[in-house]
């Protein structure tokens, strides 16, 4: 597998690589009565590269000691793949449909140790119906029993339901908003529509922020 140009592999000692350490610390330390084992990370529209932000994170999940799945729930536009250098035709669809592979998640072990990574594999027509679904409930039980945490990379809120209906199954939800990009009424947006149907979310990450600033 190919080594992904991950800004927390590449160069671990800069300032955005610590910024992610940061963040992952303070998910896992979030909340006492209601610990982060299950997150969700999407964008209120495209191009705001939450797929990188979530695949650094759980880069620095994993580097923490955690066992952690990386799972690619953007069946519509996916980029796990594609970032990762991997091509698979087995994944979420596939534990959707194939019980064995419910029981043996089809997961790839990535070259971070403790980071296995979920692709979409075939690309379903109906993604809604299959994030709405009982069995996303039981493949999600499934992944947490063999990982202390699992990251889910869904598509933006915005452009489809899928973000909204998988949020309510997760322990809570990421928004990564770029800046001068993602336009404040678009965050606003996506908050109120991921708010409104129950979905616990914890905050935003800001990307692309200028360097004189020190954030990422």
């Amino acid at each position: 597998m190919a080594t992904p140009n991950l800004i927390t592999l590449t160069d671990p000692r800069s300032a955005a690589a610590e910024a992610y350490r940061t963040l992952r610390t303070n998910l896992m330390f979030s909340s006492v009565e209601k610990p982060i084992h299950t997150l969700l990370v999407t964008s209120p529209a495209l191009d705001d590269h939450k797929s990188i932000a979530v695949a650094n994170l759980a880069v620095t999940f994993a580097q923490s000691g955690n066992k952690t799945i990386l799972v690619d729930c953007d069946l519509r536009q996916p980029a796990q793949g594609r970032i990762w250098g991997v091509d698979s035709d087995k994944g979420l669809s596939t534990m959707m449909l194939d019980d064995s592979a419910l029981a043996n998640p089809p997961l790839i072990q990535t070259d971070v140790p403790n980071l296995q990574l979920l692709t979409t594999g075939e690309r379903p027509p109906n993604p809604a119906d299959l994030l709405s679904s009982q069995r996303m409930l039981e493949i999600i039980g499934v992944l947490k029993a063999r990982a202390t945490y699992v990251l889910f990379d869904s598509p933006p809120v915005l452009l489809a339901t899928d973000a909204a209906l998988l949020g309510v199954k997760v322990d809570g939800a990421l928004l990564v908003v770029r800046t001068g990009k993602t336009r404040r009424d678009e965050s606003s947006r996506a908050r109120d529509t991921l708010e409104r149907v129950n979905v616990r979310v914890l905050g935003a990450v800001l990307t692309h922020a200028p360097k004189e600033n020190a954030v990422y």
